[in-house]
């Protein structure tokens, strides 16, 4: 009978095994809402707990690694809490339950993302390396291969941590593009994602993570979008007059998941850059947020406009709208409305998001690749709620036939008249030039051209048009003092209206096609920066070095040009900061650190408004990082349920032993020595074991429960092909 009965379950857990190989098109929602979080951010005021903001976030790692959004974890004006507390699915049907804290790993205010860490128990005490439970946690996925009319599936909490974890559907319906870095700034979806859901996880139809849907509440005062859920102020009330947490509007929005690919890597791999150099923080600006120079373009190059449009034919697939910036903060919210022929269009329309741009600027938003309906259409802009400016512009008719400049480039000229450069970055010198291409012109048309310095007009000419219709321009400007460091713009008029206009920098010394900014990177390591300074300059370093330096010196940066500090491991980027420069023009021994780095090969790059001018690179150790532990453990995790056989419902809080290699079933005594892992259902039946199973290791499991026959079974196991498995137990009663 014994042996009767060990078949019976072997046959249980060989054909009823359901396993999902890497790379695997199953959807399991289960699995997705076990790696749900709910995030409170809180502090503590007279020995209460009270909550800021909250959001959802999604598991990324086996050891406590979180994705969400950056505006409710970092403490600012409207999330000044100091502790984040991590609420975690124990039953699936019921709310989270708060299980431990938090710190911040790495985040980007202005892409709106952060990687925290699981540090501490919920009690405050620290959890040693290795001691924290194995985790559920999403599959990552490539949201560069995301399309429009793809399945999209948005998972985390729909209230305040009281409701449990839920997943709405829906189709991705449109791309939007800002200069916030490469690919789609955001997927646009009509799924009903509710704003606790802000920060979660959006899902391709094979259950892998793309995207973190993302909303940011305007203010507090605003009644759709906070909730007041505790008596803050103790007066025995819970209203209006209490701490109201930002909950947000519904969300439409959603990050790609590529934008974090260099924050997660770092926060893998335990990597924390600073620059040492850098000045204190500037004080955020006086003014308020405005916008001016509203403008279309039906096309991005460099991220300027390649033509300025007043209309577009009919068939348009590609629309951008510009603006100029000034007075802006990482918790600036801005919003674009657009309305076609009178109705809001929520395809092109972007919600209420962070600001994830400088301080000012040049701003653009809009799409390629969609189509544009004929009409009439409207783009009001919006900062911190108010409008600031908005523009109209109509789709429809024939081709645009109208004279035009388009397409500027700057450089200098060599001996023969033949401009070279990068088109954006100028040395210092004397003279600019600017080439551009020119259409449908025809002579004696007015035409004129304007270059800034800064906000200061420094040339002007204007001129009636002798060089025929089609073809390429060039023209100079050669100022006063000559080029200073610093930012410059070109506007070109067609009789009176603006046709085209690009930015360009001026920095450094002439050295060949590119100028000469940065000079002397170099890396090498000691105790403390100062002495770094003095240090040998090195290209290898011996494994467990306390800290990394790289050192360089910079020529003619004027302040607010900005450049780019891009660190990569094994090819990898895992720190990528974007800033205006602020400190002198030039200077000596500018210093970055990277703290206890393991051993990689590492490069440093130096940009300036995207273009890469130096880089070096070194070698810790062994030259290679050690395999990814984080993104893929060797192990088994293993799931599933334990039902009745003559009634089909779950079973609750029934224990599933597995043992060790070293013991079989029959050898089994409830020996501490004896046990691997234990799992406990929940109230449905279901259950996880904590720990990964080996692969290519054999266990044996034990099951029992009152009133029904218990299980025992020897020898079952998992290849490397299946890091996860669910399998399905009956028990039959006795």
């Amino acid at each position: 009978m014994k042996n009767l009965r060990l078949s019976a379950l072997l046959l249980i857990l060989f054909v009823s095994v359901t396993v999902w190989p890497q790379g695997a098109v199953t959807l399991d929602a289960d699995r997705i809402k076990r790696a749900t979080v709910f995030i409170y951010q809180a502090r503590s005021v007279n020995n209460d707990l009270v909550i800021k903001c909250v959001s959802s976030g999604t598991l990324i790692s086996a050891d406590g690694l979180i994705i969400t959004n950056a505006h409710s974890v970092l403490p600012s004006q409207q999330c000044d809490g100091d502790q984040l507390i991590i609420s975690l699915n124990v039953d699936l049907s019921e709310p989270p339950i708060p299980k431990y804290r938090a710190r911040i790993s790495s985040a980007d205010d202005g892409l709106d993302i952060a990687i925290l860490r699981i540090t501490r128990e919920l009690d405050g005490r620290l959890i040693a390396s290795g001691e924290l439970p194995i985790l559920p946690f999403a599959d990552i996925g490539n949201s560069d291969v995301v399309a429009i009319d793809h399945n999209l599936i948005a998972a985390g909490f729909p209230d305040l941590g009281n409701q449990a974890a839920a997943i709405t559907r829906g189709t991705v319906t449109a791309f939007i593009s800002e200069p916030s870095g490469p690919g789609p700034a955001w997927f646009k979806t009509r799924a009903e994602i509710p704003g606790t859901m802000s920060g979660g996880g959006a899902y391709n139809s094979a259950g892998q993570l793309i995207g973190i849907p993302t909303n940011a509440p305007a203010g507090r005062s605003a009644a759709a979008s906070c909730r007041y859920i505790a008596d803050t102020n103790r007066d025995g009330l819970v209203n209006s007059s209490d701490n109201c947490v930002p909950t947000g509007d519904f969300v439409s929005t959603i990050r790609p998941i590529n934008h974090a690919r260099s924050l997660i890597r770092g926060a893998r791999n335990n990597l924390s850059a600073q620059i040492i150099s850098a000045p204190a923080e500037m004080p955020p600006p006086l003014n308020p947020p405005r916008a001016s120079r509203l403008f279309f373009a039906p096309s991005v190059s460099d991220g300027s406009p390649s033509t300025v449009v007043g209309s577009m034919p009919s068939n348009t697939k590609s629309l951008f709208f510009f603006f100029d910036y000034d007075n802006m903060t990482a918790e600036t919210v801005y919003e674009l409305r657009v309305s076609r022929d009178g109705i809001p269009d929520p395809t092109f329309s972007l919600p209420p998001v962070r600001w994830s741009g400088r301080e000012n600027g040049l701003w653009y938003i809009g799409s390629r690749e969609q189509a544009w309906a004929n009409g009439a259409y409207e783009f009001t802009l919006l900062f911190n709620g108010t409008s600031v400016g908005s523009r109209r512009i109509i789709v429809g008719g024939g081709a645009d036939n109208s004279s035009q400049f388009s397409d500027i480039v700057f450089g200098t000229l060599d001996q023969s008249g033949s401009l070279v450069g990068n088109g954006s970055i100028l040395p210092l010198g004397d003279i600019a030039s600017a080439r551009f291409l020119f259409a449908n012109m025809r002579n004696g048309l007015p035409w004129s051209a304007i270059w800034y310095f800064g906000a200061v007009e420094v040339a002007r000419s204007a001129d009636l048009w002798s060089d025929g219709s089609h073809g390429a321009k060039v023209i100079r400007v050669a100022p006063n003092g000559g080029l200073l460091p610093g930012s410059y713009r070109l506007e070109l008029y067609v009789d009176g209206a603006l046709s085209a206009t690009s930015d360009f920098f001026v920095s450094g010394t002439p050295a060949g096609p590119l100028p000469e900014i940065f000079t002397r990177l170099r890396h090498t390591t000691a105790d403390t920066p100062a002495a770094a300074r003095n240090a040998p300059a090195l290209s290898s370093f011996p494994t467990s070095i306390p800290t990394l330096y790289a050192l360089f010196d910079w020529h003619q940066l004027a302040a607010g040009t900005p450049w780019t500090l891009r660190w990569l491991v094994d090819d990898q980027v895992f720190f990528d900061s974007t800033n205006p420069w602020h400190t002198i023009e030039s200077g000596a021994d500018f210093t970055v650190s990277l703290a206890n780095p393991p051993d990689g090969s590492y490069k440093l790059q130096l940009l300036v408004n995207r273009l890469k001018l130096i880089e070096q690179e070194v070698t810790i150790g062994i030259g290679q990082l050690p395999i990814d532990r984080l993104a893929r453990f060797e192990g088994t995790i293993l799931s599933g349920r334990v039902f009745d056989a003559a009634a089909g419902i779950g079973m609750p809080s029934i224990t599933i032993v597995l043992i060790s290699a070293d013991f079989t079933a029959s050898e089994f005594e409830w020996r501490e020595d004896q046990i691997f892992a234990l799992a406990t259902t929940d109230r449905n039946g279901n259950f996880q074991f904590a720990r990964p199973l080996a692969f290519d290791t054999f266990y044996s499991v034990v099951i029992e429960a009152d009133g029904f026959i218990p299980h025992a079974a020897d020898e079952f196991w998992f290849s490397a092909d299946q890091p996860y498995a669910d399998i399905e137990i009956a028990m039959v009663r006795g």
